[in-house]
């Protein structure tokens, strides 16, 4: 944190998300999170989020100082298309050595209590379960430094988890997930969290996009993408990608985070009306330079 800018790769990224309904419906209420903030290792260039049927868009920080947008169409409608295009840089990923070597009791002194207590907490979809423990104690067992405790729990979701879209839903908890050994980046996330926090280790959910460039190897990318970021001390919040099995670093952009996906969905809504939608969601993620 508090490192100066210097140049890195700029990505642009478009996310569309088109509802169509089959019969007129009204009364639509949507929260989204779409436009990034600054981060340490990133920084927002532009960012327009556009809604149609043209309407009044509100944008504010959520408690997690999210920037967040909310609209309402009240009228009848068949069709909303919700987009965003975003411009932004990364820097390179730099990991300081004492940070890297920082052991669980450094985390009780100064600011770093109040700043992570959020994240050791149950949530929505992440709470604490005796088998999800135990399995951390044994995945960490003889590991003392908690950045290698957080690369051995990544490696071991990585390994003895499958990914396969269409076997869990978006509000699959994380005893369902565990218990599956399978799933998408979402579960992955959320049961790597969960050992985390198990073992007193400040975890939170991190919600964007990947870039893959031209070789086609990682999971997740031209699509939303999740992971769990860890907090160390004298470096702050550092991502681990236990889908792909690395860190989250400058093909990385994060838009929001929170305890869980129930914290930073992109695209939350209600409506009245007709339950037949069919939503169709569009992302382009291209390196500028």
């Amino acid at each position: 944190m508090g490192q100066p800018l210097q140049p890195g790769p700029i990505f642009k990224v478009l996310h569309r998300t088109v509802f169509e309904y089959d019969a007129p419906v009204r009364d639509s209420l949507n929260t989204l999170h779409l436009e990034p903030r600054t981060f340490p290792f990133q920084r927002t260039l532009s960012a327009v989020v556009r809604v149609l049927p043209a309407t009044r868009v509100r944008r504010f920080h959520d408690l997690f100082e999210n920037v967040t947008h909310h609209f309402e169409v009240p009228g009848d409608h068949r069709r909303l298309e919700i987009e965003s295009r975003i411009r932004i840089q990364n820097l390179p990923l730099i990991i300081p050595q004492a940070s890297q070597q920082a052991l669980i009791h450094e985390y009780r002194g100064g600011d770093i209590p109040e700043r992570t207590w959020a994240y050791l907490q149950d949530s929505r979809f992440v709470f604490r379960h005796p088998q999800i423990w135990r399995q951390a104690l044994d995945i960490t067992a003889g590991i003392e430094p908690v950045f290698e405790q957080a690369v051995a729990i990544m490696h071991w979701v990585h390994r003895e988890f499958r990914y396969e879209a269409g076997s869990t839903h978006v509000n699959t908890h994380i005893e369902e997930a565990f218990a599956l050994r399978r799933g998408v980046c979402q579960d992955f996330t959320h049961v790597m969290l969960g050992l985390c926090r198990a073992i007193g280790i400040p975890a939170r959910y991190a919600s964007g996009y990947l870039y893959n460039g031209p070789r086609d190897h990682l999971v997740g990318a031209q699509a939303s993408h999740a992971w769990p970021e860890v907090f160390f001390p004298g470096v702050g919040w550092i991502g681990f990608d236990p889908t792909n099995e690395t860190l989250a670093d400058e093909r990385y952009i994060k838009v929001a985070v929170g305890r869980d996906y129930d914290d930073v969905a992109p695209v939350r809504g209600t409506y009245h009306g007709t339950g037949h939608c069919k939503m169709t969601v569009t992302v382009e993620v291209d390196k500028v330079e």
